[in-house]
């Protein structure tokens, strides 16, 4: 029986924030079409451990590989698997929300009209819209289609259900499954872990 592929993989992973240690010794692996829900209080590190995993901040012990590489080493279409939407969504504020969105598609080389794909997170009135106009909800589904576009392997979710109503929240919960469906991996640290458990689900306890 030939052993499982690993694709995201903690090692021996310490992570801090200033002078606080928030994070010691954790180890997980995660094969494709396999999620991880990361929960606790505020202040426990789950934004810290997102930033570490997507390589934008280092560990202050131990290691993330993807696909057996450490995030350091990884060669950029390599690097281009990770998808990070943190608090500010990764949008370029200037942009108006189809120009983000057209930003986003043209790197991952899925160019085309996303008009069905506004109207499912109900931008459409606001497709010519800078992001520096719109409101909170707005941004986070301008984000996440910005995701949902960019073809990432590795999603990594910080809280992406705030400000968004259950209509939103159920059209992520059904990205998500069908993101897992297709092979994908997704790390998501939520206060609202019954929304997207599934059976297999990994739960890291922070």
């Amino acid at each position: 029986m030939s052993s499982v592929e690993y694709l995201l993989a903690s090692r021996s992973l310490a992570v801090t924030r200033g002078e606080v240690r928030l994070i010691n010794e954790l180890d997980f692996e995660l094969a494709q079409g396999q999620l991880a829900l990361v929960v606790g209080p505020n202040g426990s590190g789950k934004t810290s451990l997102l930033r570490v995993l997507a390589g934008l901040s280092a560990p202050a012990l131990g290691q993330v590989t993807w696909r057996g590489v450490e995030l350091h080493r990884l060669a950029p279409e390599q690097r281009s698997e990770l998808g990070y939407r943190g608090h500010f969504d990764g949008l370029k504020k200037d942009f108006t929300v189809t120009e983000n969105i057209e930003f986003y598609a043209r790197l991952s080389g899925h160019q085309g009209r996303h008009d069905q794909l506004m109207s499912d997170l109900s931008l459409t009135e606001v497709k010519d819209r800078q992001v520096r106009f719109l409101s909170a909800g707005q941004r986070r589904r301008t984000g996440l289609a910005t995701l949902k576009v960019g073809g990432t392997r590795l999603w990594l979710l910080d809280e992406p259900m705030t400000n968004l109503d259950a209509d939103g929240r159920s059209l992520l919960a059904g990205w998500l499954e069908a993101h897992l469906h297709d092979g994908g991996v997704a790390v998501v640290a939520t206060h609202q872990p019954d929304e997207l458990l599934r059976s297999g689900t990994l739960m890291i306890e922070l």
